[in-house]
């Protein structure tokens, strides 16, 4: 088995950030998406493969060191149906090839929280998307008990930096319309502090969480700059690219709920809309003190956020 190796499924933000740090540290690395495409790099190998083909992808994990799970199977309608072949077939991938599983995951396995998020919090899902990436861990990390397989898992606060897509998260759908002059509507309470994740420092938790073997059998958050308000973020970005203060207007609960009656998308928002409605802070003190990883400094992140998403609301106007 080579150890420079790594195997891993999705070409996302995520995915891409991950597959030019291992790259560029001299790793050999595979991208497995359905379609082949993937970040260009002498290093990197590209497949494609449907990888709910548990068979198949466990002949692309051979001779791997590390698997990881970075797929985004489609919208939050679809995962009900997407998400549990394509996990089933990732871990059988793994346990098939004896690579280290580690799968990006995220915080709706808490649920409603009024305390700080770390990695020793019970899982307390709300809502069925919650439910549905516990039960998923739950079953990575059953398997790593029996032995089968080593697994850790990698949550991640929403999406900020220069590479998060419009269709990421709320915040750079909201940064699309206020860096471009626009108002637009916003769910929750823009005004509650709230956990932002650089795409980088996820990236590079999980090629750690890969490497160390301390990481294994548990969950591991990664460490985020100290909360900022949705409002205070589009008005740092604004600020910075000249767009002046943000124009937010707040929709109401009720037509979220009454329009996801008929729309699938808002329905879903609704299930994990208490995450912009109270409090969420991510404390990934574990991670820093076990493996020295800090968040990326606030100001230059903002600085690098606002030219690049300023630059995408551009293109979007013209």
């Amino acid at each position: 088995m080579s150890p420079n190796l790594h195997v891993i499924v999705g070409a996302g933000p995520i995915g891409t950030a991950l597959a030019g740090r291992l790259a560029d540290a001299g790793h050999a690395v595979r991208t497995v998406t359905r379609s082949g495409r993937g970040p260009e790099h002498p290093s990197i190998e590209r497949l494609a493969i449907d990888a709910t083909d548990g068979e198949a992808l466990a002949r692309a994990a051979d001779g791997a060191s590390v698997l990881y799970n970075c797929a985004n199977p489609g919208t939050y309608s679809t995962w009900e149906r997407a998400w549990p072949p394509l996990a089933a077939a990732i871990l059988f991938a793994a346990e098939t090839s004896g690579a280290v599983l580690v799968t990006l995951g995220n915080l709706y396995g808490y649920g409603p929280v009024d305390v700080p998020m770390t990695r020793e919090l019970p899982l307390a899902p709300s809502d069925h998307k919650g439910v549905l990436r516990a039960r998923m861990w739950q079953d990575a990390l059953a398997a790593h008990q029996a032995g089968r397989v080593r697994a850790t898992e990698v949550r991640a606060s929403d999406y900020i930096g220069p590479t998060a897509p419009t269709s990421s998260g709320l915040l750079p759908m909201y940064a699309q319309a206020t860096l471009a002059g626009r108002p637009t509507s916003v769910f929750g309470d823009p005004d509650q502090p709230h956990s932002w994740t650089a795409i980088d420092d996820i990236a590079r938790t999980l090629e750690v969480a890969g490497e160390d073997d301390r990481a294994w059998g548990s969950p591991w958050l990664v460490p985020s700059n100290p909360p900022v308000s949705v409002r205070e973020v589009l008005r740092q970005l604004g600020e910075r690219v000249g767009t002046g203060a943000p124009r937010l207007r707040q929709v109401p609960r009720w037509v979220l709920a009454a329009g996801g009656v008929a729309i699938p998308l808002l329905r879903e928002v609704t299930g994990v809309l208490y995450q912009f409605e109270r409090p969420f802070v991510v404390d990934a003190s574990d991670t820093t003190t076990t493996f020295g990883i800090e968040p990326t400094p606030w100001e230059p992140l903002m600085d690098a956020t606002a030219q690049a998403w300023s630059e995408r609301a551009r293109r979007a106007r013209a």
